[in-house]
């Protein structure tokens, strides 16, 4: 079997082992943040931080929900992190933003942040931060779930199934799922682009 058949036949074991229910319990709670008229904060760092800014597009063009993503302002980013730290980028900016218990923070991460490991500590402080505020907090994150999972509201992990592609299935698998979330009946507001022309 070629690597591309593998890489591909791994995807489809992993994603028969997802928790379908717990994506439906995100479906459910950013329905309820949409019809009180909450926002929704996307982060995560590398892939997470590119898979976050496309997500945004897709909450907010086609499901009407108010949704940002903190790193998607390079100069803003740069600042913190020149002047305040990586570690504060993400919770500082909630705080300007005044994130509070109708809002969400939406993680999405390989392995969801450690606070033991001193791993991926934006996500760590932002996550604290939604939780002391109230924010109802979701994920897509990989491993064990992390910080996120720990913390969360509902949170899918993916399956670390085959260890030596944890990341780049995590990843591929996270933009599958976010795309699952915003084509929900129950979230969905407006039609996508080819799939409406005829």
């Amino acid at each position: 079997m070629s690597f591309s058949s593998s890489f591909l036949t791994e995807s489809i074991e992993i994603i028969k082992n997802l928790d379908c229910d717990e994506l439906e319990k995100i479906v459910d709670a950013i329905v309820k943040i949409r019809d009180d008229n909450g926002r929704l904060f996307i982060v995560g760092s590398g892939g997470g931080a590119g898979h976050a800014s496309h997500a945004v597009c897709d909450f907010r063009k086609l499901c009407n929900v108010e949704a940002y993503s903190p790193y998607d302002n390079a100069s803003e980013l740069t600042a913190r992190v020149n002047d305040e730290g990586w570690e504060s980028t993400i919770i500082n900016w909630l705080k300007i933003s005044k994130l509070n218990s109708i809002d969400g923070l939406f993680v999405f991460s390989v392995g969801g942040g450690s606070e033991i490991k001193n791993i991926s500590t934006n996500l760590v402080n932002a996550i604290r931060y939604a939780a002391e505020v109230g924010a109802k907090i979701f994920g897509i994150v990989g491993k064990d779930g992390g910080y996120t999972k720990e913390i969360g509201n509902a949170v899918i992990v993916i399956p670390p199934m085959y260890e030596n592609r944890i990341t780049p299935h995590t990843e591929g698998l996270q933009a599958i799922l976010w795309h699952a979330i915003v084509s929900h009946p129950r979230l969905q507001s407006n039609p996508m682009k080819w799939e409406s022309t005829q």
